[in-house]
C-alpha cells in the first residue's frame, strides 16, 4: 500500500492530540477543591479493569442490548487501540497480534453496527445531536483499520491498493480517529470513556464499589469562607471529573419523579449544564430533553461564574426528591444527588434562599428541634397510657426506640402505637428517650442547612451517650438513614457499637425467632411500596416482603419496585419546597398501586404513608407494616 509512512504519522498525530486534550481535560476538573482520597494514583488506575468489569457493567447489563452493545463497541476499541499502536504506529510484524487485531476491529465493527440499530429509532430519553454520528465514526474507525491490517495478516499481499483506496481509508481513519482518539479528550461522544475510566478509579464514594454501599452526605467544613457549591470550581475535582463521565443515557430522567411530574428538573440535563459550567459556555449544543417547562439556549455559566445566576434556576434543585433513583440507575455512577444538596447549602446557609415554606421549617428547628414548631415537652404525649420505660429514668435497654416526628403527627402515632403493641407482645426490652429526643435533622440537611443539622446530630450523640443500649429501633426511615449513615460522621465511638435497624427488620427478627404469634391476613390484595431512604439508600428490601409473606400475603408487585420503586415525592424536602409541577408525584405513585389491582398498600414509611394518603379518593388503603402485623397478633391470654 503507498505512503507506508502516511497512516503511522496519522495515528502518532491523533495520540499526540488525544494527550494534549488530556492534559487540558484534567485542568479543568483540577480546578476544583482537593478531594480526600484514600487511593494512590497508581492503585486507583489498576481498579479500573475490575470496576469497569463489575460494578459498572452490573448496572449496564440492566438493559440487555446495551450491555452486549457496550461489550461489543467499547471492549472491541479499548484492544484494538492497543493493538493499532503496537501493529501499525511502532510497526511490529507478527500476524498474531494482526489477527488479534482483526478479531477485535470484527467485534468492534459488530458493536458500531448495534449503536446503529438502536439509533435508527432511539428512546426520548437519549441525546441526540452529536451522538447519532457515533455509529457513522465506529464503523469508520473499525472498517478502515480492518482493510488496512488484511496485508500484515497475511490476508493480502504487501503494498496491496492503490491511490483511491489509500485515499479512501485515510478519510475514514482520520474520521473515526477524530471521534475515538482526539473526540475522547477534547469533547463530543467519546469524552465519557476517558472521563469515565478515570471516574472509576477516583470516585468519591470509594465504598460503593465492590458490591459496598455509600449514601450518606458528605459533611460541611463550617469553619470554610464560602458554606456549599456557588460556582462550579466549588465542588470537588473528582465531582467535576464524574460530570464529565455522563453518557447522556438518559436512564436517569427515565426514572425522576419529579421529571415525570413535570417539575424543572431533568437530572441528565442538569450534569451537562455542570459541564457548561466547568469548562464556560452556553447549552446551545444540548441536545437531549430540556427541564419541563424551560426552552434550551438560555443557560450559561463559567468555572468562577454562580451556578444559580445563569446557568441553573434555584427552582430546578429545589425540584429534587433526593430519592436517589438518577443515582441507582447511571451507569457511569454519577452521584447527582450529592451535587444538588451541595448547591442547595450554599442558596439556604449562605443566601437563605429556601423557597416557601423552607425558612419557616429552618427556624422551626433552630428554635424547637423539630419541623413543625411544636413544643418539645410534647414530644411524649402521644404514649401518655403506654407506660413507657424512659432513657433517663431506666439509664439501660436492649433497645432504645427512636420515635422520631411522627410523634407529633396523629396519623403517625398510630403507627408508632402498633408498633409499640408488637414490642410489648414480643417482650423487648426497650425505652424512649421521652423529651430528651430532638428532630434527626434529616429534613434540614435535605433542605441545605448543614449547620442545623450537625447541631443537632452532635446534641443527639451527646444525650444518647449517656446510656446503654445495643439497638437503635425507628419507624422512619429517614431518621434511620441519619443515624445509621450520617451519624458517625459526629458521634466519636457511639456507633461502633450500636446497631440501628429499621423497624420492618426488627420485626422480621422476631417473627422469625417466634416471639410474635400472627393470625393469616385475609383482607384482599397487598401491594408494598418502597422507600426510597429504605430501599435505594439502606438496601433494605427482603424483610418488608417477608413480614408480609409471614401473614401468607402474597405480594402483587408493582413494576416500579424494588430498586426501580418510584418516590411517593416527600423526600428532600419537597412538599417544603413545594416547586409546581404538571402533576403531584404522589398520584403517580398511587397509579402504580391500582395497576396491581392491591386493596392495601403496604408501607414501611410514616412520610410515605402522609404523601400517598393525600390522594384523593377513591384509593386502596394505606398503611404501615407495624399496623397491618398488629391487626394480626394473636395475643395470649395470661
Amino acid at each position: 500500500m503507498i505512503f507506508e509512512w502516511l497512516h503511522p504519522l496519522l495515528i502518532a498525530a491523533a495520540l499526540a492530540l488525544a494527550v494534549i486534550g488530556a492534559v487540558r481535560r484534567i485542568s479543568l476538573w483540577r480546578a476544583g477543591q482537593p478531594a480526600e482520597q484514600s487511593i494512590s494514583l497508581i492503585a486507583g488506575l489498576l481498579t479500573i479493569p475490575k470496576r469497569y468489569f463489575h460494578d459498572l457493567h452490573d448496572i449496564v447489563e440492566r438493559d440487555k442490548y446495551m450491555a452486549k452493545t457496550h461489550v461489543a463497541a467499547g471492549g472491541g476499541f479499548v484492544l484494538s487501540a492497543v493493538l493499532i499502536i503496537v501493529v501499525h504506529l511502532f510497526g511490529i510484524e507478527s500476524k498474531i497480534l494482526a489477527w488479534g487485531l482483526l478479531a477485535a476491529l470484527a467485534l468492534m465493527f459488530v458493536g458500531g453496527l448495534m449503536v446503529a440499530k438502536r439509533r435508527q429509532n432511539p428512546p426520548s430519553r437519549i441525546s441526540k445531536g452529536p451522538w447519532m454520528r457515533l455509529p457513522k465514526s465506529l464503523l469508520s474507525f473499525a472498517g478502515a483499520f480492518f482493510v488496512l491490517t488484511l496485508p500484515a495478516a497475511g490476508v493480502l499481499p504487501e503494498g496491496t491498493g492503490g491511490w483511491i483506496l489509500t485515499i479512501v481509508l485515510t478519510a475514514l481513519i482520520i474520521w473515526g480517529m477524530g471521534e475515538m482518539f482526539f473526540g475522547m479528550t477534547w469533547g463530543g461522544p467519546m469524552k465519557h470513556a476517558f472521563a469515565g475510566a478515570l471516574h472509576l478509579a477516583f470516585h468519591r464514594r470509594q465504598e460503593r464499589f465492590g458490591g459496598g454501599r455509600s449514601t450518606g452526605l458528605k459533611p460541611v467544613d463550617l469553619g470554610q469562607d464560602i458554606l456549599g457549591v456557588s460556582k462550579p470550581t466549588d465542588f470537588k475535582w473528582n465531582q467535576l471529573l464524574g460530570f464529565d463521565a455522563c453518557v447522556q443515557c438518559g436512564r436517569c430522567e427515565a426514572m425522576c419523579p419529579a421529571f415525570a411530574a413535570g417539575q424543572p428538573l431533568n437530572p441528565k440535563k442538569l450534569i451537562q449544564d455542570m459541564v457548561v459550567g466547568l469548562a464556560g459556555g452556553t447549552d446551545a449544543n444540548y441536545a437531549g430533553s430540556p427541564y419541563p417547562g424551560k426552552d434550551v439556549g438560555s443557560a450559561k455559566g463559567g468555572p468562577t461564574q454562580i451556578i444559580t445566576e445563569g446557568l441553573v434556576d434555584p427552582e430546578t434543585l429545589w425540584s429534587c426528591t433526593t430519592c436517589r433513583a438518577c443515582v441507582e440507575e447511571c451507569p457511569m455512577m454519577i452521584e447527582h444527588v450529592d451535587a444538588i444538596v451541595d448547591m442547595r447549602r450554599f442558596l439556604t446557609m449562605e443566601k437563605g434562599n429556601t423557597p416557601n415554606k423552607g425558612a419557616e421549617v429552618l427556624d422551626n428547628i433552630i428554635a424547637t428541634d423539630n419541623p413543625n414548631g411544636y413544643a418539645p415537652a410534647s414530644r411524649t404525649n402521644w404514649a401518655a397510657d403506654q407506660n413507657l420505660a424512659v432513657m433517663k429514668d431506666v439509664k439501660e435497654a436492649d433497645v432504645l426506640f427512636w420515635v422520631s416526628d411522627g410523634a407529633f403527627d396523629m396519623r403517625s402515632q398510630r403507627i408508632l402505637r402498633s408498633f409499640v403493641k408488637l414490642l410489648k407482645a414480643a417482650n423487648v426490652d426497650f425505652a424512649v428517650l421521652g423529651d430528651e429526643e430532638l428532630d434527626s435533622g434529616d429534613v434540614a440537611r435535605r433542605l441545605g442547612d448543614d449547620a442545623a443539622f450537625q447541631s443537632l446530630a452532635k446534641r443527639n450523640i451527646e444525650i444518647m451517650s449517656q446510656y446503654k443500649f445495643k439497638r437503635i429501633v425507628t419507624t422512619d426511615p429517614h431518621a434511620y438513614h441519619c443515624l445509621r449513615n450520617e451519624y458517625a460522621d459526629f458521634g466519636g465511638d457511639l456507633f461502633k457499637n450500636v446497631e440501628v435497624l429499621h423497624h420492618t427488620t426488627f420485626l422480621n427478627e422476631l417473627v422469625q425467632q417466634g416471639k410474635l404469634k400472627l393470625d393469616t391476613f385475609s383482607g384482599g390484595t397487598v401491594t408494598y411500596h418502597d422507600p426510597c431512604y429504605l430501599g435505594r439508600y439502606n438496601g433494605e428490601y427482603e424483610a418488608p416482603r417477608e413480614l408480609l409473606r409471614s401473614l401468607g400475603i402474597e405480594v402483587a408487585e408493582m413494576e416500579r419496585s424494588g430498586f426501580r420503586s418510584r418516590c411517593c415525592g416527600g423526600g428532600g424536602g419537597a412538599p417544603i419546597t413545594d416547586i409546581p409541577g404538571e402533576r403531584r408525584i404522589a398520584d403517580m405513585r398511587m397509579e402504580d398501586v391500582n395497576t396491581t389491582g392491591a386493596e392495601l398498600v403496604a408501607v414501611g414509611c410514616q412520610q410515605c404513608t402522609a404523601m400517598l394518603e393525600g390522594v384523593v379518593e377513591p384509593r386502596p388503603e394505606v398503611k404501615d407494616i407495624a399496623e397491618i402485623l398488629a391487626d394480626q397478633l394473636i395475643e395470649e391470654v395470661h
